[in-house]
């Protein structure tokens, strides 16, 4: 059986041909870096570190993965960020959201127990278990836990979506945007945030419902009136 050929895509053979055809695929890389310049204009003045990280009643942590049951280096950096701004008196309260969509894969309880292990008291943190990804964190952040201030900690390739997102969802935020080793998850994050750029230009547009809502918990009033 013979197979067709396939014919190689023809350039225009005209000046005027070629000329729209630059300017198509410059429109094109225009159109699709908007979201990412939105981002960095949104976000200009809302970046610091952990040494000048502003006050806050509440730190927000994003679940970024589990090796064997424990948190990922990557995770693991931003959850010391969030026990160092505990420990400074920063922040009183830590919201740890993530994965726990199978009974086999449980983010935020294995974030709570090493933060436990390194200074922050359990009935201090506070476990979101269907932060699916950023902007079903922001929202149920304000939504489910009413939070309307926090200081949001992620690597850096990540802070500025998520500080974008959280504002969108009502949740006046600075991002901390912990250092990380520049090895492949590092190249392939900063690569992913292109396209999830986009994807948050659609969140904040559309406004769409986490995957999963549900009630009102009061975990962070709780964790905010617990004595030391």
């Amino acid at each position: 059986m013979r197979h067709p050929k396939l014919r190689r895509p023809r350039l225009p053979r005209t000046r005027t041909g070629r000329r729209r055809l630059v300017q198509a695929v410059m429109a094109g890389c225009v159109l699709a870096l908007l979201p990412t310049t939105w981002m960095w204009v949104v976000t200009a003045d809302r970046l610091r570190t952990t040494a000048d990280a502003p006050h806050a009643e509440v730190a927000v942590v994003f679940g970024a993965g589990l090796w064997d049951g424990e948190p990922s280096p990557y995770l693991a950096h931003r959850l010391d960020a969030a026990a160092t701004l505990y420990r400074e008196g920063r922040v009183r309260v830590v919201l740890v959201t993530g994965d726990n969509s199978r009974e086999d894969y449980d983010e935020p309880d294995a974030m709570r127990a090493y933060l436990t292990r390194h200074g922050v008291p359990d009935r201090r943190i506070v476990s979101d278990y269907a932060g699916f990804d950023t902007w079903d964190s922001c929202v149920r952040a304000k939504k489910i836990f009413g939070v309307d201030r926090a200081v949001l900690i992620s690597q850096g390739f990540h802070i500025r979506r998520a500080v974008a997102l959280c504002r969108a969802a009502g949740v006046e935020s600075y991002g901390v945007g912990v250092a990380a080793k520049h090895d492949v998850t590092w190249y392939y994050g900063g690569a992913r945030e292109l396209l999830a750029a986009g994807k948050a230009a659609l969140d904040v547009v559309f406004e769409p419902d986490p995957r999963f809502l549900g009630p009102k918990e009061p975990g962070v009033a709780r964790a905010l009136a617990a004595g030391r």
